[in-house]
C-alpha cells in the first residue's frame, strides 16, 4: 500500500517507480481505475458486513438473556448454540458455535484396544469394521486426524469390555483447543424447506 506521496500526473508501477501517466497506456488507466473502484466498494462492503454482524451478535445475545430473565435465571457470555424463529416461520435465525478439538496421547491407548478386539474377532463380518476403523484413524493431507471419523466409532456398540474402554478413552482423549461462533440466515421457500440467505459474495446470485 503506498503510503508517501506521488507527484500529480504519475502513478507508482508495481515495482515502486514513478511514471508519467502520458507514458501510460489508456487500457492500463482503465484497468487501474476499474480495480480502484471495485476494491473502494468491496472495503464498503467489508465494513458495513464487520459492523452487521457485531449487531446481529450482540442482538441475540441481548434477546437470549432477555428471555432467560423471564424465569428469573442469568446467562453467562454470549455462547451456545441458538435458534430464532419470526412468528410466521418464514424466517430463521441460528447462532452456532463450533468447536475445534485434538486428541492427546490416550487416542493411542484407544487404537491399541480396538486392534485387540479386531484381531480377537474373526468373523467374516468384521472386516467391515476393520475397514471402517483404519479409515477413522487415517491421517488427511496435512497430517491431522480426521476427529469426525474417530468420534463416530463411539456410536458402535459392543459387549467386549476393550471396545467399551476404548471409547471411553477417545472421550477423554477429545480436547477443545478453540470455538468459533456463526450465525446464519435462513428463508423458507415455497417447498417449505429453509435456504441460506448466503453473505458470501461468491454464492451471491446475480440480479
Amino acid at each position: 500500500m503506498t503510503t508517501h506521496t506521488i507527484p500529480e500526473g504519475y502513478r507508482e508501477d508495481r515495482k515502486g517507480r514513478l511514471v508519467q501517466e502520458s507514458q501510460i497506456a489508456a487500457i492500463d488507466l482503465a484497468r487501474d481505475q476499474l480495480v480502484g473502484e471495485l476494491i473502494n466498494g468491496a472495503r464498503k462492503l467489508h465494513q458495513q458486513m464487520a459492523e452487521f454482524r457485531g449487531t446481529a451478535f450482540g442482538d441475540i445475545a441481548a434477546f437470549v438473556q432477555l428471555s432467560a430473565e423471564q424465569y428469573g435465571a442469568t446467562i453467562g457470555g454470549d455462547k451456545g448454540n441458538v435458534t430464532l424463529m419470526s412468528y410466521d416461520g418464514r424466517f430463521k435465525i441460528v447462532r452456532a458455535v463450533q468447536d475445534s478439538i485434538q486428541f492427546d496421547e490416550r487416542l493411542q491407548a484407544a487404537k491399541a484396544l480396538i486392534d485387540e478386539c479386531l484381531n480377537d474377532w474373526t468373523e467374516g463380518s468384521r472386516a467391515e469394521l476393520r475397514t471402517l476403523v483404519n479409515n477413522a484413524f487415517r491421517v488427511d493431507n496435512d497430517g491431522s486426524i480426521k476427529t469426525g471419523e474417530v468420534l463416530s466409532l463411539r456410536r458402535l456398540k459392543f459387549d467386549d469390555p476393550r471396545w467399551t474402554q476404548a471409547m471411553a478413552a477417545i472421550s477423554d482423549a477429545v480436547t477443545v483447543v478453540g470455538s468459533k461462533t456463526y450465525v446464519r440466515f435462513y428463508e423458507r421457500d415455497a417447498q417449505g424447506q429453509y435456504q441460506p440467505i448466503s453473505l458470501d459474495i461468491a454464492a451471491v446470485k446475480h440480479v
